[in-house]
């Protein structure tokens, strides 16, 4: 008789963003934020049109969706928040891999903290708790 293992799955929540380009998004997530990719889905001619993505352990999703595809200079109502041991390296790392500063990095309500916009309009916080 073979065992069958129970599967759990933890409760998560992952930010799944729309891009103009899934090629160039995951050029640059890769770049900007050494992401991992988990997952792909490609078309028939091997182009991706979705894929999930780790940095460090934090998972999100990018799905090639040039309608719903925020234009880069018009904000959002989304930020994501991206917590990492230093801040001040991965928001250097993204700035060299095309992203613009909104915030530079700057201390304050507890946090080490900046802000920036991504090629594809969406608005990062990259930082760590200090307290």
């Amino acid at each position: 008789m073979s065992q069958v293992r129970s599967q759990t799955t933890a409760t998560s929540i992952a930010p799944w963003i729309s891009v103009r380009s899934a090629v160039e998004a995951l050029t640059f997530y890769k770049a900007a934020f050494g992401a991992v990719e988990l997952y792909r889905l490609e078309e028939e001619e091997g182009k991706p049109i979705l894929a999930e993505l780790s940095v460090q352990g934090a998972g999100f999703w990018i799905q090639e969706d040039p309608e719903s595809s925020p234009k880069p200079d018009v904000p959002g109502s989304i930020r994501m928040i991206l917590t990492v041991a230093n801040p001040d390296t991965l928001f250097e790392q993204a700035i060299s891999a095309g992203a613009e500063v909104v915030v530079p990095v700057n201390e304050g309500h507890g946090w080490r903290i900046g802000r920036l916009i991504d090629p594809f309009g969406h608005h990062w916080e990259i930082g760590k708790r200090l307290v």
